[in-house]
């Protein structure tokens, strides 16, 4: 037993206690980072990024909360509030003349292994006007790989609603060609662990340039998460990397 246990056991229970609260009282926001094309450096889509805005603590980060949100039954309605939210955006963005190719939205494994996941995405979408091609749900390497033959069912329906699929984390998953061959993917992100080590000594620069060829020989867009510096967007540019994420472009707003 150490006091700082006790301590981040109390912190975990109130903030158990104030996240219960804190969707019904409109205290979660989203913020938007740009994703952009590395060759012609066009904003051509975003991201839909979390935020708690605590009444007392400020903004909290989502790595503080998710996993707590999943531990007490939340994670699917603040999902759900989440993907209604940047549906609802990206429709204003397009009605006001803004050019978005893509918004994406984060999908935890909770909400994807649901029965009814595609019939609420199907309802978000018309209850907004967005075009099915207009959003991108990201699915973790991790969550796909759990049981490939459900997961490659629930992908093939969202397919069919017109919505762009992607894998994020990549890298981390330890997935095969030949299971992602099977998926009815348009994009992969690799993890930023591996384009922030770009440059670095260690295996980094090895499995970025794998990532990306392993991607661009199934035909899909290849997006580097957490870019932060010129040395590495030059080494993905020189290897034909589709899109970039992260500060070096721009926080999220």
């Amino acid at each position: 037993y150490k006091h700082d246990m006790n301590l981040l056991a109390l912190e975990r229970q109130h903030l158990g206690a104030d996240l219960r609260r804190a969707l019904d009282r409109g205290e979660f926001v989203l913020h938007y980072q740009a994703k952009v094309e590395l060759m012609s450096g066009r904003i051509n889509g975003a991201e839909a990024l979390l935020r708690w805005e605590h009444p007392e603590l400020g903004m909290i980060a989502p790595a503080r909360f998710l996993h707590l949100a999943e531990d007490v039954g939340l994670i699917v309605p603040l999902g759900r509030w989440v993907l209604q939210e940047a549906c609802a955006q990206a429709r204003r963005w397009r009605d006001a003349g803004i050019s978005l190719e893509t918004m994406a939205v984060n999908v935890s494994v909770q909400e994807f292994r649901r029965r009814d996941f595609v019939d609420c995405v199907r309802s978000v979408l018309e209850e907004t006007g967005l075009e099915p091609d207009c959003l991108e749900l990201e699915i973790s390497e991790a969550s796909l790989m759990r049981d490939v033959e459900s997961s490659n069912c629930i992908l093939s329906s969202l397919k069919q609603l017109g919505v762009r699929l992607a894998v994020d984390d990549f890298g981390t998953g330890y997935s095969s060609l030949s299971c992602l061959s099977r998926f009815p993917l348009d994009a992969l992100k690799i993890d930023r662990s591996f384009v922030s080590a770009i440059g670095t000594p260690g295996d980094a620069n090895v499995i970025a340039s794998v990532a990306i060829a392993m991607g661009g020989a199934l035909k899909y867009r290849i997006v580097a998460q957490g870019v932060e510096a010129q040395l590495q967007v030059d080494f993905l540019k020189a290897r034909s990397c589709t899109e970039g994420q992260g500060f070096f472009f721009g926080g999220a707003l």
